[in-house]
């Protein structure tokens, strides 16, 4: 991968756990923190089209042919609507990296599936599959798991693009863009 890569980072807005729909928001950003565009979809609250929205806004966008990775801040947009990292990559083409702050409890997320889902087993499965790994170096770690791309390259890319704090900068803007746009105004971490 070149050394400026331009990624696609897509974040949900906020949103209430009631049937409806969340925005969903990206910006392109030339690494480590250049914003060149940026791009609003939707997606239905634990529904099953987060993936399927992403390829849409990267498929519409007029820089596709520049972006030479996508990045999801975590596994699923609006509750449950859990995003198929492989099925994403096929579509574009892409790379595709999820990334959190946190490992998820995935014993807490089997559990909710099962209470609130006829489909549990398909978006467990998912869940467990993507399972994020620790990345980083002595004070500095995030965790991801990427498709498309090796350990190593997953690594490089998103530790080159963590500009301040410990968090890459696209998903920051992305998560700051989702806020405004679905609440008026960003709130919390950024």
């Amino acid at each position: 991968m070149k050394k400026q890569p331009r990624a696609a980072a897509f974040d949900d807005g906020k949103f209430s756990f009631r049937k409806g729909r969340v925005v969903l928001a990206g910006v392109i950003v030339r690494l480590p923190s250049y914003v060149e565009g940026a791009m609003l979809t939707d997606c239905e609250i634990d529904g099953r089209d987060a993936g399927s929205s992403v390829i849409r806004a990267i498929s519409n966008s007029r820089l596709r042919e520049q972006v030479r990775v996508i990045l999801l801040d975590g596994i699923a947009a609006g509750g449950f609507n859990i995003y198929d990292l492989d099925w994403i990559s096929s579509s574009t083409g892409l790379p595709v990296i999820s990334v959190t702050r946190r490992p998820p409890d995935i014993g807490a997320m089997e559990r909710a599936l099962r209470k609130h889902f006829s489909d549990w087993e398909e978006r467990l499965e998912l869940v467990r599959r993507y399972a994020p790994r620790r990345i980083g170096r002595p004070g500095l770690a995030v965790y991801s798991r990427g498709v498309g791309l090796t350990e190593d390259e997953e690594a490089e890319l998103l530790l080159a693009s963590i500009v301040r704090g410990n968090y890459p900068e696209p998903l920051r803007l992305a998560h700051i863009f989702a806020g405004a746009t679905s609440a008026g105004e960003s709130r919390g971490k950024a």
